[in-house]
C-alpha cells in the first residue's frame, strides 16, 4: 500500500493516540505536512523514519520496534522472519575476498546473482552505491547493513539476506572512521519487509560476544550455523 497515512491511520499504525500523532508532528518529531489543514504522511518518509529509529535504538528500543511491526496487518502476516531462512549457506560468504567499498559491493552482488537470489547485480549494486553515497550504512560496530533507498523487487523473486566477513577491516564511512568487516546484503520486496529483518537484524549485531563468535566464524558453514543460532536466541 502506498497510499498516505492521516492521523488517524498513523496512529493504529504506531500505537498511540491521534493526539500524540498531532503532537510529534507539530514538533517535527515525525515527518508529516498540512494538507488542507489536516496532517497527511506519506508512508515512505514513515517507514525511512522508522528506519532511522531502528538505527538508534538499544535492545530493548528494538524489542519494542519489532512488536509495533507485527502487530499491524499492513506490514504483512506476523510470521517472524528467520535470519536463517533468508540468510542460506550460499549466500554466507567467508571470507568475501574484497578490499575497497565498491568491490565489497559488487562481489556480495555478483556472488549473490550466482546462487538465483538476485536477477540484476549491476541493478542492485549502482542502488547500493547510491544509498551509501547518501547516508553510509556502516556502524561503529564494524558491520554494514547494505541496502538500496527503497526496495527492488522487480530484480529478486523473493526476500533474500547475503552475508560477507572480508579478512581484515575496510574504510566504509563507518563513525569515527572505523573499518568495517561484516557486511550484511539486505534484499527486499517491500518496505514492511525490510522494516522486520532490518529491526532483526539489528538486535542480533548488538550481542556483542555473539558478534565476536560471528567474526572468528572460519567458514561460511561455521558463519550460517552462528547465524541461526543467534536468530533461534532472540526472544
Amino acid at each position: 500500500m502506498d497510499e498516505d497515512f492521516d492521523v488517524m491511520s498513523l496512529a493504529a499504525y504506531l500505537h498511540l493516540t491521534p493526539e500524540q500523532v498531532r503532537k510529534m508532528a507539530s514538533r517535527d518529531r515525525l515527518p508529516g505536512r498540512r494538507v488542507g489543514g489536516k496532517w497527511r504522511f506519506s508512508r515512505a518518509e514513515i517507514h525511512q523514519w522508522f528506519e532511522k529509529k531502528i538505527g538508534a535504538s538499544d535492545e530493548q528500543g528494538l524489542t519494542e520496534v519489532e512488536k509495533v511491526l507485527y502487530r499491524n496487518p499492513s506490514n504483512g502476516p506476523e510470521v517472524e522472519p528467520r535470519i536463517s531462512e533468508l540468510l542460506l549457506p550460499e549466500t554466507t560468504y567467508v571470507p568475501l575476498m574484497a578490499r575497497t567499498k565498491s568491490s565489497v559491493i559488487k562481489n556480495i552482488c555478483d556472488l549473490t546473482a550466482e546462487t538465483g537470489r538476485l536477477w540484476d547485480p549491476v541493478k542492485m549494486a549502482e542502488a547500493l552505491t547510491s544509498r551509501e553515497e547518501l547516508h553510509p550504512t556502516a556502524l561503529g560496530n564494524g558491520v554494514a547493513l547494505l541496502h538500496p533507498r527503497r526496495p527492488l523487487p522487480s530484480i529478486m523473486g523473493e526476500p533474500f539476506l547475503a552475508l560477507g566477513i572480508t579478512t581484515s577491516g575496510i574504510p566504509f564511512g563507518g563513525p569515527r572512521g572505523c573499518l568495517t568487516d561484516v557486511f550484511f546484503l539486505i534484499g527486499s520486496t517491500s518496505e514492511a519487509v525490510h522494516l522486520k529483518v532490518l529491526a532483526r537484524l539489528s538486535r542480533m549485531i548488538q550481542q556483542s560476544e555473539w558478534l565476536t563468535e560471528l567474526r572468528e566464524s572460519t567458514s561460511s558453514a561455521d558463519a550460517w550455523q552462528i547465524i541461526d543460532d543467534g536468530d533461534t536466541g532472540l526472544e
